[in-house]
């Protein structure tokens, strides 16, 4: 199998979230504001420290989505605080985010060209008059 050019240079990070569902929206928009090139969001359920309300002996849960970005590393910093400005992350019970390392990735040939463009160093428009 032959590796497209320039990919085996790119670095690869992770980014997952686990957010209440309203605002996966909103941080995936954040995200893409600040980046990312797109999301895979994964329905769930989560556990934390604070007790679930309960309702005539039923838990009540509001739903959690697992939003995760794979990024070139460069944007990981940026999108990261986009996510966390977006989720409202100061607040109790809203979400956390982490970045995994990724060794390698498969399936990436349809964004390279828009990965490429951005680590392509900007020109310096200096008007030499």
């Amino acid at each position: 199998m032959e590796n497209s050019p320039g990919r085996d240079s790119m670095k690869f990070k992770l980014i997952m979230a686990t957010v209440k569902a309203d605002v996966t929206d909103g941080i995936v928009d954040a995200a893409k504001a600040a980046g990312a090139t797109g999301a895979t969001i994964i329905p769930a359920h989560g556990v934390g420290i604070h007790e679930a309300k309960t309702f005539f002996g039923l838990t009540l849960e509001a739903q959690t989505d697992v939003v995760m970005f794979l990024l070139e590393e460069h944007l990981v910093d940026e999108v990261m605080e986009a996510i966390q400005k977006a989720g409202r992350f100061e607040k109790p019970g809203t979400g956390i985010a982490f970045v995994l390392p990724v060794d390698r990735a498969a399936g990436l040939e349809s964004q390279m060209e828009s990965f490429k463009k951005r680590l392509t160093p900007r020109s310096n428009n200096h008007d030499t008059r």
